[in-house]
């Protein structure tokens, strides 16, 4: 494997969001919380958890919603109060025709890039407010990252979120590569654009939007807590969340082929040159093995195969 791809959500970072901050442009930050959490409680984003949360805190009560939809990757829509909100990405807001206005767009962007996730609240043809939610980087990830350099691999991001926060975290961790704003759909591709310059990749995720890049990559790998349908289209499973999971995988890969090669060059050099002798070559020397002790010559072999795999107990792995 030349490349290892993570998702960052739940990989990289815990997942778990909390609001930090609410800007509201007209309208009070309570309303805001109210009109996004009433969307959000109809879809199953761990974004919008966060939010419903936050309104739960602030003990007001979910609006009713008619004519909800979700945009993978971009948000959610829906008539709340009469008007038409939407709550998800600037895209999503530029799909809905609603205006943002530079003064807005200069306080969202000091937000992001602080490396907050900001997530735009529109009503009718106006931003009404922004939420600023934070997910935190998992304290063992930036010695995976470093530990991955280390044995020569290359390691890459992949997320849903924009630029500013995408690099926030990459140059936190000191990743290589990153793809930002990519839609859940887009993911595979991201694979294979990696694969392209004749690479091969691992990849690390746990969402259902996964799935098809862990099927495409070489070595899909799905994190334990993760979806059922990233876990089914991995070909390993960590059973912990814990990233540092991945140098200890391929630390033991590694050994693995190396115990692979010894036994086969130990077992064909042994072959080599007992065969000869179990026939007989070395007759005219005045030399015979005789039939038990050839019997007691292979099993020797085989005992000194299995006897260096089961040292592979001894591989430290971390």
């Amino acid at each position: 494997v030349d490349w290892i791809l993570f998702d960052k959500t739940g990989t990289l970072t815990k997942g778990e969001f909390r609001v930090i901050e609410v800007l509201g442009f007209g309208k009070d930050e309570k309303e805001i919380i109210q009109i996004a959490a009433s969307l959000e409680a109809k879809s199953e984003h761990v974004i919008g958890k966060s939010i419903i949360s936050k309104l739960h805190e602030e003990g007001q009560k979910l609006l009713e919603v008619k004519n909800f939809r979700a945009i993978a990757g971009q948000g959610v829509t829906g008539e709340v109060v009469g008007s038409k909100a939407s709550v998800g990405t600037a895209k999503l807001m530029q799909d809905n025709g609603v205006a943002i206005k530079p003064e807005q767009i200069s306080r969202i962007s000091s937000l992001e890039q602080s490396g907050a996730t900001v997530i735009y609240v529109g009503s009718d043809s106006a931003l009404i407010g922004a939420i600023a939610l934070a997910d935190t980087i998992k304290p063992e990830s930036r010695q995976v990252i470093s530990e991955l350099k280390s044995l020569g691999k290359q390691v890459a991001m992949i997320t849903g979120d924009n630029e500013a926060v995408a690099k926030y975290v990459a140059d936190e961790l000191e990743i290589d590569k990153v793809f930002s704003r990519v839609l859940p759909e887009d993911k595979v591709n991201k694979v294979r654009e990696l694969q392209k310059g004749g690479f091969k990749v691992m990849m690390v995720g746990d969402g259902v939007n996964d799935a098809p890049a862990l099927t495409q990559s070489e070595v899909g790998v799905a994190i334990g807590a993760g979806t059922d349908v990233a876990v089914a289209s991995s070909e390993i499973v960590l059973v912990k969340s814990n990233p540092m999971d991945i140098v200890k995988l391929i630390k033991l890969s590694q050994a693995t082929m190396s115990k692979m090669k010894q036994n086969l060059v130990w077992a064909v050099g042994y072959n080599a040159l007992a065969i000869p002798v179990a026939a007989g070559v070395f007759f005219s020397w005045g030399f015979i093995l005789r039939p038990e002790w050839g019997a007691i010559a292979m099993t020797l072999s085989s005992i000194i195969v299995v006897i260096n795999a089961l040292l592979l107990k001894r591989v430290k792995l971390g």
